[in-house]
């Protein structure tokens, strides 16, 4: 409803109360309404998959359409950086949030620091979640409260022009929630736990679920070694029970992706059960490394057998207990699991990659596409990768074949600063500030998104700060190297009472209080030299 709407409804709902609601204003009452459009995390999380699913189809339809988003782990983080787009670009439109179990591990858990192996506590997940929309909850909150001073600006000074500009910018108000893919890990556990977890996923407003095929108590970073992957009817059970968890809350165009580690996985905890040649067991039992075998005798104590291609194979197996796969079978068995997973309720691909190639993807998506025309990508623009020795090499290696003459760049050590001004360097430069829009166009990606950004970006800004500030510039580090900054460029947070909620509270002293209000916002508040 808009506030004209809700206004006229309060009006009369104080009407009805025959005097006992007289000391409630009906225009403060709209307005607090206003300011906080969501109840629930189920109201977003319905929200925002309508959202993707227009995204989604967007995207079929022209593939410029992609979506992007970058990591948070608080909901500080992923207020400023909505309040960022929307300042610079003037709608959040296609722009998401991601939240990164990595992240997740490395800055929330109460044991500390952990690496990426799903050993923090599940709920912690959830509890992001609901702190990231509580933040940009609080940003549509702050954003609305200062047109609404305005408008009691605009009403004390008679302008009714601009009552009526004030109150078109209120309602056309667009909100600072957008969707969030949340990252589930391998479910935490059977699936099962996999349920349970995504249903508090989804209450504390996530439209999307983000869940990979490893094995959950073996679960490593994607960009670590030692990952071991389950058969395709466990990741399916997992899909389902996600599946479920979305459609018994109401989410009935609730988004998975489904993220595959086959690609970098040498390892399986299981042999697949199959039923008869050629079928989904038999096809991921197809990728184990063996040794064919002859007769009894060819069996050790423990030795596992398997029928592979109709010959008796005896199955590599690890001191761990741990299944070998075939060398050389990752992106066959990748191919294998994003089909699979596209059948069997999976709505959007991750295929964790080794380094940021458009045409490796595009191998992989076009062989994938000649099953499901429309399968689309969420593809992570990792901090793990080198990017700019990447590219480099890249270049290198596109010359080369060319036939150009490379023989100035060494191209073990292209990560050198003498190179940054160069052609190459610039070259590849230029293939990164290009990657996204070709890699959405030529293999299919709907989403990319940067995993840890703020992890670095926190880390860079602190380490700069404090080595001026305890060093000779004093305070002058952070005079001209934050505060400054921040009143040049117009960052909101200069006024940091203010972001913090300050304004929001006065007036509703004065809701609550009428003139006895005690306000903060007074003239000997230092925010007002801020202006």
């Amino acid at each position: 409803m808009t506030f004209r709407e809700e206004l006229k409804t309060l009006t009369q709902l104080r009407e009805a109360q025959r005097g006992k609601w007289d000391n409630i204003d009906p225009h403060s009452a709209a307005r607090m309404r206003v300011q906080n459009r969501f109840r629930t995390g189920l109201d977003i999380a319905r929200y925002t998959a309508a959202i993707m699913r227009e995204d989604m189809a967007a995207y079929d339809a022209d593939s410029a359409n992609y979506t992007q988003s970058l990591g948070c782990w608080h909901g500080f983080i992923g207020q400023q950086k909505l309040i960022s787009i929307k300042k610079h670009f003037g709608t959040t439109k296609r722009r998401y949030l991601y939240l990164s179990g990595w992240m997740v591990a490395a800055l929330r858990s109460e044991f500390g620091p952990l690496p990426d192996q799903s050993m923090h506590e599940k709920t912690s997940v959830a509890a992001l979640i609901e702190e990231l929309y509580t933040f940009l909850r609080q940003a549509d909150t702050w954003e609305l409260n200062h047109l609404f001073r305005a408008l009691d600006d605009a009403q004390q000074a008679g302008d009714d022009a601009k009552v009526e500009e004030l109150t078109q910018q209120i309602d056309s108000h667009q909100t600072h929630v957008v969707p969030i893919i949340a990252d589930i890990d391998a479910g935490f556990g059977n699936a099962e736990a996999t349920y349970l977890l995504a249903k508090k996923m989804i209450e504390a407003g996530a439209c999307c679920i983000q869940l990979e095929n490893q094995v959950s108590d073996e679960k490593q970073c994607g960009h670590q070694d030692g990952k071991v992957t389950v058969p395709h009817e466990d990741f399916i059970a997992k899909i389902n029970a996600v599946r479920y968890a979305f459609l018994e809350l109401g989410v009935d165009d609730g988004v998975i992706v489904a993220r595959t580690d086959s690609l970098g996985a040498g390892l399986t905890q299981k042999i697949a059960v199959t039923q008869e040649p050629g079928d989904l067991g038999d096809q991921y039992n197809s990728f184990l490394d063996g040794d064919e075998i002859a007769s009894a005798s060819d069996i050790d104590n423990g030795d596992v057998v398997i029928k592979q291609n109709g010959k008796l194979v005896k199955v590599k197996r690890l001191a761990s207990g741990l299944y070998q796969f075939k060398p050389g079978t990752g992106e066959d068995r990748v191919v294998l699991d994003c089909i699979t997973s596209l059948q069997n309720g999976a709505d959007l691909l991750w295929i964790e990659t080794e380094k940021p190639h458009v045409g490796q993807i595009a191998s992989m998506v076009n062989r994938i596409r000649e099953a499901v025309p429309n399968a689309k990508l969420v593809y992570n623009n990792s901090p793990s990768f080198n990017w700019t020795l990447n590219f480099r090499q890249q270049v290198f290696d596109a010359w080369e074949s060319e036939g150009k003459d490379v023989s100035a760049y060494d191209r073990a050590d292209l990560m050198n600063a003498r190179y940054d001004e160069t052609e190459l360097g610039q070259l590849a430069d230029e293939w990164t500030r290009n990657f996204q829009r070709d890699a959405s166009r030529e293999a299919g990606i709907f989403h990319h998104l940067i995993t840890l950004p703020t992890y670095h970006t926190a880390a860079l800004s602190t380490d700069t700060l404090a080595k001026g500030y305890f060093g000779d510039e004093g305070m002058l580090a952070y005079v001209a190297g934050v505060q400054r900054r921040e009143i040049r460029e117009g960052i909101a947070t200069v006024k940091h009472q203010d972001m913090a909620g300050s304004n929001i509270g006065d007036d509703h002293k004065e809701f609550f209080h009428g003139d006895a209000a005690l306000k903060a916002g007074g003239k000997d508040n230092t925010m007002n030299q801020f202006g």
